[in-house]
């Protein structure tokens, strides 16, 4: 009998300790759904939920319950970053990189990305393309076995023979072999349905693929149409057979407006885009991801000599000064934006830059804040559980110093991290 009540009173104890809450006390709030900035607010949290949002400073009934104090800071629900690449990172032995690393290299490298996305305020981000250590690296973060975002992951990027995104391009003869859909590589419909198949196999979450020529990869053009309208058609159509939504690089408006009109959900970059494909993309609703960030780093860099290959260089200076003016034109044409900076092609940690870009050329701040928060959510399926601060969502909640909406430059410094319920940082 003495063994039994000590069981029971063990499990009392345990579910006692399970039911803890804590609570929030926020100076200021940013309702993301309407759009305004609340005063005095209570975050109760349970769990890895948001339990409910109470006007005031409520303080917790019970001492099994925490207080954590932000009533000097702005809270945020967690941002999401659309487009990153957390195996890698710009450096000027980087193109070597793909020589000598090996998958366990990029494995380790990767984790050190994530945690500094996170400590970022990037709660969530959609990683589009890698070598697939990007899949191993999102069931890493799941399994709590390392810190970082929640990832939604293209796997590899499709491309076509020597377009943007095929693994050989730049190597010599005796490596450049034929890469086909199990590598990422499509020249048919037929390759383009297995390619499709392939990410399903290998865990992807969604599909990428390269409609144009590239700034980075070893090859002639920045912004060629390199699919056929059949070939992106049928990676589409396969990819909402499987629950795919396919994002699609292009810096040129003629592989652009192909890739929009086959309904792709969205356009990365979309430099030299016209006012016809904008046009396009509202009417069917495809976002703009516009990674103003990577234009400016890749700007800088081809500057430095022997940082890129001697291709790379002038479609850098190109292509990265206008990627700006196409996101100001994109935006006031009423162009669905959704936030996105191609990190690793800068430092990653440092995607909240984006956002002062945004509001330099003409997005307001809180409509910056928003395409970071409940317009990712709703791409990715999420819109009852993430990007609001609210009962119900993900207990994703970050904080800042300062009202974003009054100063965008204050999302770069992030004091206080949370994610699921867990407290990554508290500073």
């Amino acid at each position: 009998m003495k063994r039994l009540f000590t069981i029971v009173a063990t499990l009392i104890f345990t579910v006692h300790l399970s039911a803890q809450d804590t609570y929030i006390h926020a100076g200021k709030l940013v309702d993301t759904r309407n759009g305004k900035v609340l005063n005095d607010q209570t975050i109760i949290v349970s769990g890895n939920k948001i339990k409910s949002v109470e006007k005031g400073f409520v303080d917790p009934p019970s001492t099994t319950d925490s207080l954590i104090d932000l009533k000097s800071k702005t809270v945020l629900p967690g941002l999401t970053d659309m487009h990153v690449h957390l195996e890698s990172e710009t450096n000027p032995s980087k193109y070597l990189q793909r020589f000598t690393n090996n998958p366990a290299d990029d494995a380790f490298s990767s984790v050190s990305f994530a945690k500094k996305t996170l400590m970022a305020g990037f709660t969530s981000v959609r990683d589009l393309g890698g070598s697939g250590v990007n899949i191993a690296l999102r069931d890493a973060i799941n399994k709590g076995n390392i810190p970082g975002p929640r990832i939604f992951t293209a796997g590899k990027s499709l491309a076509t023979t020597g377009g943007h995104a095929d693994p050989t391009n730049g190597m010599n003869n005796n490596m450049i072999g034929d890469p086909g859909p199990k590598e990422g590589v499509v020249n048919s419909v037929e390759d383009a349905r297995k390619a499709v198949r392939q990410r399903y196999k290998n865990g992807a979450d969604l599909i990428k693929i390269t409609a144009t020529g590239g700034v980075l990869s070893v090859a002639k053009s920045s912004s060629n149409p390199q699919f056929f309208d059949e070939e992106i058609e049928e990676i589409v159509r396969t990819a909402k057979d499987y629950g795919f939504h396919v994002a699609a690089h292009a810096h040129g408006d003629d592989g652009m407006q192909r890739a929009v009109k086959a309904g792709v959900t969205t356009i990365e970059h979309g430099t030299l885009m016209s006012e016809a494909t904008m046009d396009l993309m509202k009417e069917k609703g495809a976002y703009l991801v516009p990674t103003i960030t990577a234009g400016k780093e890749v700007t800088e860099k081809a500057e430095i000599e022997n940082y890129y290959p001697e291709l790379v260089v002038p479609k850098a200076r190109e292509i990265g000064p206008k990627i700006q003016n196409t996101f100001s034109k994109a935006y006031k044409r009423g162009v669905p934006i959704a936030f996105g900076t191609d990190a690793g092609v800068f430092k990653h940690g440092k995607n909240a830059k984006e956002f002062g870009f945004m509001v330099e050329a003409g997005m307001p701040a809180m409509e910056a804040i928003q395409v970071a928060t409940i317009i990712p959510a709703k791409i990715l399926k999420m819109e009852t559980e993430s990007g609001q601060i609210a009962p119900g969502f993900f207990a994703d909640i970050i904080a800042v110093d300062e009202d974003p909406t009054q100063n965008i430059k204050t999302m770069e410094d992030v004091k206080f991290v949370m994610k699921e319920g867990k407290v990554y940082k508290n500073k």
